[in-house]
């Protein structure tokens, strides 16, 4: 056996065994593709066919994965040579023939590096996929040449435009590998295959010349369905259509132009405002959990969860816990409500069974873990409570005070609320230091976010176990401080009184909503509280009435259509029209006869307002609330606020948050729209002091994204 001397950095390993060279990928700790991988895969194949004893070629990663993509260290450093098309060209165009073994993540350039070998051997736990959409990006070294023809075009648009991953026995009968291996050993696995494939004499066979794209009608077929579906519900993104149209080049030229043509598409990617939105995003997601308590302190115990509730929330996070493998222990009122708790849990499954998702024993076998009850004592030892009742502080107050006698000492007590003090709620207990706020957002089984509200007098490994119990239940946590909303519901108050404000002032709901849908959300603020129910925000507003400003503005139209008994889809009208139990809605005329009626009382003569003026003031109260969220510290930073838009409200991932889409228009811009606006409503366009202080220091928010 000859070892050849290693890349930098151990990066790249090769060695001759018999009559294969074994390249092994040891890039700790995914074996990304850094420029040292790239020079040490050159390196190794070049060796390959110069060296007359080697007749095959290995190629396997270190560790528990093949190469899991891009090197994230590397994002926005200037791209040092050789580039990964050339590194897969030159792989393809060896001599000798390549074997591929492939175990954990292959993924991105890992599945391109993968595809320009010439054969594909996958471990049990490979995951094979092509996510660049999810980053605004695309394949850009072969992918959406090659897989098209060794997948077809139909299987490769939708695994490039999905972003999943596939796991090892889908990638076989897809046709991205060529056979399975028992066992975790991908260089037995390798080995074995090479030895096999020598045996028989197999040839260098190229995915350049695989028949994928064979049928051209077939493969033209898929292009015009995956154009259309794309243009459906991709309208907004800018990558999606340039994969649908490299395929389409795929198909219609030669193989290295193709490759030309692709590297052009990614490189547009590359310099797409979208990408730095979804890379922002990407990061954000991942930074969020660095907490001041995670590294202060241990989660406690949890392994049994309490529930105090089963309508629709309770049931929800019912159902976030069993998928997460605890038992849970719901209480309610009566035997009639704990039964409707059970039924509203099991509705859930019933749903997952109906659609091919869940088998019934599955079902049995997580209901196994559910118990109910009306009695309180059947939290005596769980380790974690969920108060998940009405939001009134006075019912919350009286279910702590329960939780309080008959939990165990150092149980967790979580209450759910929306918007209320939890600091009050805590303080209505002896063991404040053990009370802190999950606000799920619902349907709670479904939605990413939670925030983690964190009140004054709470010991810092309760905020960790509430990190540990996201983390479990597959949730996006955001640490949040306690006021009026917390991060979220705080800063939707403020812009929905702000597209109040554009409605009274001559824009249509159903404008408004347009232009918000048109900025890349999927729902406008109007469609969003007939969803929601407009009784739930008249509630909030009756509750708020005692505080608010005299002065201050204030807009009466939803609550004149909430005195109709309009509520939105539940009661088949809000500010739309939702005709026998229609989920989409229709522009009522009454409403805007209401909205007309409100403006003629405070003598206002409405004027026109273009999709763009809507979201500048959209936007800008968004974005001018944020920064006073940042700065009181109710969120840690920027990303802070940018994950919990990304993840609780909709906002266009494309954009990266509120807060990333303020530093790409640029905070002087923002700024001098508030300042604008200002002149008409001063008290409500109060310019945050951060916004000033960044905007005069030449910053913008992401220079405070720094772990506290």
């Amino acid at each position: 056996m000859t070892t050849t001397p290693a890349t930098p950095a151990e990066a790249v390993r090769h060695q001759i065994q018999g009559e294969i060279l074994q390249i092994t990928v040891d890039n700790p700790p995914v074996n990304a593709l850094s420029t040292a991988v790239r020079r040490g895969l050159m390196a190794a194949i070049e060796a390959a066919d110069a060296e007359p004893r080697v007749k095959a070629v290995l190629i396997v990663g270190q560790g528990a994965n093949f190469i899991a993509g891009a090197d994230i260290r590397e994002f926005g450093q200037t791209p040092q040579p050789p580039s990964l098309p050339e590194v897969c060209n030159r792989i393809e165009a060896c001599g000798k023939p390549v074997v591929a073994a492939l175990r954990g993540a292959a993924l991105g350039g890992g599945l391109e590096i993968a595809m320009a070998a010439h054969y594909r051997v996958a471990l049990a736990d490979a995951k094979l996929g092509l996510p660049e959409v999810q980053l605004g990006l695309m394949p850009g070294a072969g992918g959406t040449v090659r897989a098209p023809r060794l997948i077809g075009a139909a299987a490769a648009l939708e695994l490039m435009l999905s972003g999943r991953h596939v796991k090892a026995q889908e990638a076989l009968s897809l046709g991205l590998v060529d056979r399975l291996a028992e066992g975790d050993d991908a260089v037995a696995a390798g080995l074995a295959y090479a030895h096999e494939l020598l045996a028989s004499n197999a040839p260098v066979r190229r995915t350049r010349d695989a028949q994928g794209l064979a049928d051209r009608a077939a493969a033209q077929a898929a292009i015009d369905a995956a154009r259309a579906d794309t243009a459906k519900k991709s309208k907004n993104l800018f990558s999606p259509h340039r994969i649908v149209e490299a395929v389409q080049t795929a198909l219609d030229k030669p193989f290295d132009e193709a490759m030309t043509l692709e590297r052009q598409a990614f490189m547009a990617c590359i310099d797409s405002p979208q990408r730095a939105g979804l890379i922002h995003a990407f990061f954000a997601e991942r930074e969020v959990v660095k907490v001041p308590e995670a590294k202060a302190a241990q989660p406690r115990k949890l392994d049994t969860v309490g529930i105090v509730g089963g309508g629709t929330m309770g049931a929800g996070i019912a159902v976030s816990a069993l998928d997460a493998g605890l038992p849970v222990v719901m209480v309610e009122r009566d035997d009639a409500s704990i039964a409707r708790g059970r039924a509203n849990v099991e509705k859930v499954y019933d749903g997952l069974i109906k659609k091919g998702r869940m088998t019934p024993e599955a079902k049995t076998a997580v209901m196994a873990r559910f118990s109910g009850s009306t009695d309180y004592a059947a939290f005596a030892d769980v380790d974690l409570v969920i108060e998940a009742v009405f939001e009134d502080i006075e019912v919350k107050k009286a279910v702590f005070k329960e939780l309080d006698r008959v939990c165990k000492p150092g149980a967790v007590l979580a209450t759910n609320t929306s918007y209320l003090d939890i600091d009050a709620i805590a303080a209505s207990t002896s063991r404040p230091q053990d009370v802190i706020g999950l606000h799920f957002f619902s349907p709670a089984n479904i939605m990413k976010l939670l925030e983690i509200v964190v009140p004054a007098k709470v010991s810092a490994d309760v905020v960790s176990t509430a990190f540990a119990l996201a983390k479990k239940m597959k949730k996006v946590p955001v640490r949040a401080g306690v006021c009026d909303g917390f991060i979220g519901n705080r800063i939707l108050a403020v812009y929905k009184q702000a597209a109040d404000y554009i409605m009274e002032d001559g824009a249509s709901p159903y404008e408004i909503d347009e232009a918000v849908r048109g900025f890349g959300y999927p729902m406008g603020p109007f469609q969003v509280t007939d969803l929601a129910g407009g009784d739930i925000g008249w509630a909030t507003r009756k509750r708020r009435a005692a505080t608010r400003d005299p002065k201050a503005r204030y807009v009466e139209v939803a609550d004149r259509v909430c005195e109709r008994g309009w509520f939105g889809q539940k009661t088949g009208r809000g500010f739309y029209l939702y005709p026998e139990g229609a989920r989409t809605g229709q522009p009522d005329p009454e409403v805007l006869a209401i909205v007309d009626a409100e403006r003629q009382k405070k003598g206002i003569v409405p004027r026109q307002f273009t999709p763009e003026e809507i979201m500048r003031r959209y936007m800008a109260a968004m974005v001018n609330e944020g920064a006073k969220v940042v700065e009181e510290g109710i969120a840690l930073r920027p990303l802070d606020v940018d994950v919990t838009f990304l993840y609780g409200y909709g906002f266009p991932r494309f954009r990266g948050g509120p807060m990333k889409y303020a530093d790409m228009v640029g905070l002087p811009k923002v700024l001098d729209d508030i300042r604008t606006f200002a002149k008409e409503d001063p008290l409500f366009w109060k310019p945050a002091p951060l916004l000033e202080k960044l905007v005069a220091e030449g910053r913008d928010f992401s220079s405070l994204n720094q772990a506290r």
